[in-house]
């Protein structure tokens, strides 16, 4: 905390890794249910692939109807995106194990999302979701002085360079590019360029956060990470070396951007910076804890959607015990 006065300047960024950000919707669900004005201010909030689905939830249900709205919108696109019919039951069954036997090194024939119609039926019912939920044409109106940052992850691929879109610029096209991972849809076209899934850039995005004002630079990042940090032992069969690579692809960007937030602090501390123009971020790592086979991020069997859920309202309610004692 700031003071006993001042609420403390707090920024969320939300990992991206398919279905597993259902555990990120659980998370921010428990934070918006304890979520007090006078104890926080949201100053910003990013979100790549499915993290940017449960960023921009947050964010449009905080300034059009307060925290219980944005646990509710949370709710609703995941049950949503939740598999409902017969058939949908089927196709996942179908894209989890497929995926699952590509891990573990089957050989699986190589099909381009273009070349099928599937992926884009899968893209279309994404926006369907997603314009069910948030009025994107309201999102410039919202974006005022004191509104917290809004920031969507993607990359770049004709410029090869990571790309966000902030605020006003948040459209349903930079939101389901976010998510276009690049084996599964087609690329989405942005301004002249295409661009792919964030997973590849900043995940989440972290340096659009910081790189606020002084009088609203975060004093504490909470990082809602999905996948796991640390692997005990050494990986030896396909299936787990495909899991750790999975991982670890995940985890390098974010690591990369937070140790500079922890040199920042060093200077920040010892002189080598402005305290006027520049805060010292105390970093918060909000982690799944528990490691699932990487194809369920493809899985969107609505039981293991609410497990995800479940347990993320858990490991919220575990960072706010700590945060008290």
């Amino acid at each position: 905390m700031s003071d006993s006065t001042t609420p403390t300047r707090v920024a969320i960024a939300c990992q991206g890794g398919g279905s597993h950000t259902a555990f990120t919707a659980g998370v921010l669900q428990e934070i918006m249910s304890e979520w007090d004005e006078t104890e926080y201010d949201l100053v910003g909030i990013s979100g790549t692939s499915g993290g940017s689905f449960n960023a921009l939830a947050t964010w449009y249900g905080l300034l059009t109807g307060g925290p219980d709205t944005a646990a509710e919108l949370l709710d609703g696109i995941w049950d949503d995106i939740s598999v409902t019919s017969a058939q949908d039951r089927w196709l996942n069954t179908l894209v989890t194990s497929v995926s699952r036997m590509d891990s573990a090194g089957f050989a699986i024939p190589s099909v381009s999302p273009s070349q099928i119609p599937l992926p884009e039926v899968g893209k279309q019912r994404i926006r369907t979701v997603l314009e069910r939920h948030i009025d994107f044409e309201e999102i410039p109106g919202l974006c005022q002085r004191d509104a917290p940052e809004l920031v969507v992850g993607t990359v770049n691929v004709n410029a090869g360079i990571f790309e966000t879109f902030v605020n006003e610029d948040v459209t349903v096209e930079a939101v389901l590019a976010s998510a276009a991972v690049p084996n599964m849809f087609e690329a989405v076209k942005i301004d002249g360029h295409y661009h792919w899934d964030g997973l590849f850039s900043q995940n989440p995005p972290v340096g659009d956060l910081m790189d606020l004002p002084p009088d609203r630079k975060p004093e504490e990042l909470w990082v809602i990470q999905v996948n796991p940090q640390t692997f005990e032992g050494e990986p030896t069969t396909s299936e787990v070396i495909a899991d750790r690579r999975n991982e670890l692809s995940g985890n390098i960007s974010l690591n990369q951007e937070l140790g500079f937030i922890e040199q920042v602090n060093e200077w920040v501390e010892s002189g080598k910076l402005p305290p006027d123009e520049f805060t010292r971020t105390s970093i918060h790592r909000i982690q799944m804890g528990k490691r699932y086979h990487c194809s369920t991020k493809v899985d969107r069997d609505p039981d293991f959607l609410t497990e995800l859920q479940t347990l993320g309202k858990r490991r919220a309610r575990e960072f706010f015990a700590e945060q008290t004692e």
